[in-house]
């Protein structure tokens, strides 16, 4: 074995951050914002590794560790990465040492404090993508909670009690059900929390359609799917800039994630049952999130609108099953992440000069910020699709991958398309080239170097997964065509009569018609997953 699978690299990635919040309060006031950025950046370089290291050829999980915690019941601290979470633990690691960059000014009270909740977040985060025991997963899911809450009501706006108490209830109400599914799944698969035995087994009708609704409304109301949405544009509103990066590009991550890794091996049948109504709420979604975005006349409540409609792409992506959808899912996920964070922090850039989020207080800044409207012209143009941007690739995907399930969704999921550049063009060219209130636009000065050292990288990453997306769909194409295979071919099921000598005995189910390969990208062969 070499030292790229026996060095711990997880938990390593996952609690440098959190050691690095501890150690946040012996450093010096001045010295705080130096240490966090380079706490974030430290664990940016040493996630790196994972993706050097990464075996794409195969849908195994890699990097695993493995530790017994708790005798009884049996829990244990199991970690593990494949194509599925790589993308996502590298995008969170990336985004950190921005959002320390763009707290450094904006953030003035209680600064050690709100350092050591990102970092604590970024912890919390990362654990949710590599946890393989349901409890850890579960331990993580819980730990986000408390510093988001705190970034919203402590540093956030002047309704910052209001969005804050909303998030905390509506993920609360959540969790709760998702904790009951946990504990319905350890009895009814052999009294084990190991994800990926539990996604081995069958389970029967009926409680996979329990499941699948008490799992439904815990990510639902993460991504947050329609109607569980209403607790965002709140919390993005009252959120620091910080927070509503860390908001739309992970935190709405997390329950797609849980559809990805969950819903649909654990639960194939129910999933096949109620594939319909999941592609209608995300159609909802998709047209009410661009509806809402239009009539929207605060920067960031259309952004946060925006992004209910283009999570509705990411969940239309997932519940058609399909190789092209999902993957296109995955991509849409991570594009999502870079251009609605940068949106977002674009709207702080701005905000930090103005002290106002309105978009008539914000008009006719391509002329004294020229950099600033090129790198918000950009990021515009990617989140509505641009081809050659990245978010083209996710949606291309995911409109083929619903073509495939149904021509009329795909003709409706293009309507969003069409509604992301009339709402975003129109915001741009009221913000860029409208015209001034007053004199005060006059008086602004453009981005400074750590303003442009927080955008350029989002810039380059527009461009790179725009044009030469294949090394990111390589890497999650093994473990997409085995999810899609455990979903259409189910090849085991808990025999009627429980257990035999401490066996879970196994039957054969009959095996689905597979949908066809995809033929958009170089496919490899799928195989079972093990420890």
């Amino acid at each position: 074995m070499t030292v790229a699978t026996t060095f711990p690299w997880l938990s390593v990635v996952v609690f440098l951050p959190l050691i690095g919040a501890a150690m946040l309060f012996f450093a010096k006031d001045a010295a705080v914002r130096w240490a966090a950025l380079v706490v974030a950046l430290a664990d940016f370089v040493l996630s790196l590794p994972l993706w050097f290291f990464y075996d794409p050829s195969t849908p195994r999980m890699q990097f695993v560790e493995r530790v017994a915690w708790i005798t009884s019941p049996q829990i244990n601290y199991n970690l593990g990465l494949d194509g599925i979470s790589l993308p996502l633990v590298l995008l969170t690691t990336f985004l950190t040492p921005l959002c320390v960059l763009v707290s450094w000014r904006a953030i003035e009270t209680r600064v050690r404090a709100f350092m050591a909740c990102l970092l604590v977040m970024e912890t919390a985060m990362l654990g949710v993508f590599v946890a393989l025991d349901f409890v850890l997963f579960y331990v993580f899911w819980e730990a986000m909670l408390i510093p988001m809450y705190l970034i919203i009501g402590v540093w956030g706006g002047p309704n910052r009690i209001y969005a804050a108490v909303k998030f905390f209830l509506y993920t609360l109400t959540g969790s709760v059900l998702l904790l009951i599914a946990i504990l319905a799944l350890f009895f009814q698969g052999g009294q084990t929390f190991d994800i990926l035995l539990l996604s081995r087994i069958g389970y029967s009708q009926t409680l996979q359609n329990w499941l699948f609704w008490a799992f439904f409304i815990a990510f639902a109301v993460k991504v947050p799917m329609f109607p569980f949405h209403t607790w965002l544009p709140d919390a993005h509103v009252e959120a620091p800039t910080a927070g509503s990066v860390f908001l739309a590009s992970v935190l709405l991550k997390m329950g797609a994630y849980g559809f990805l890794r969950f819903t649909l091996p654990m639960l194939p049948d129910a999933t096949a049952a109620f594939t319909p109504l999941m592609a209608g709420l995300s159609l909802t979604a998709i047209l009410y999130g661009a509806y809402m975005a239009l009539a929207q006349v605060d920067l960031k409540k259309l952004i946060a609108y925006s992004s209910v409609s283009h999570m509705g792409f990411v969940t239309l992506g997932i519940f058609t099953v399909g190789a092209q959808g999902i993957e296109g899912a995955l991509m849409q996920m991570v594009n999502h992440g870079i251009t609605t964070g940068a949106l977002f922090l674009c709207v702080g850039i701005i905000y930090e000069r103005t002290h106002s989020r309105m978009i008539a207080d914000n008009a006719g800044l391509a002329r004294p910020m020229p950099r600033y409207a090129t790198c918000l012209m950009i990021f515009v143009l990617s989140s509505l699709g641009l081809p050659g941007t990245n978010s083209f690739v996710g949606e291309f995907l995911v409109l083929v991958g619903t073509f495939i399930w149904s021509k009329a969704a795909a003709a409706i999921a293009s309507l969003g398309v069409i509604l992301a550049a009339a709402y975003f063009l129109w915001m741009v060219q009221r913000v860029a080239f409208g015209l001034p209130p007053g004199q005060a636009a006059g008086h602004l000065v453009d981005m400074n170097g750590r303003e442009m050292a927080t955008l350029i990288p989002l810039v380059v990453l527009v461009f790179w997964i725009g044009l030469f997306p294949n090394p990111v769909l390589t890497a999650m194409h093994a473990s997409v065509n085995n999810l899609v295979e455990q979903v259409d071919q189910p090849e085991t099921a808990i025999a009627r009569n429980g257990m035999v000598n401490g066996q879970w005995l196994m039957k054969r189910r009959p095996v689905k018609q597979l949908r066809p390969p995809s033929k958009l990208f170089i496919s490899h062969q799928p195989s079972t997953i093990s420890h």
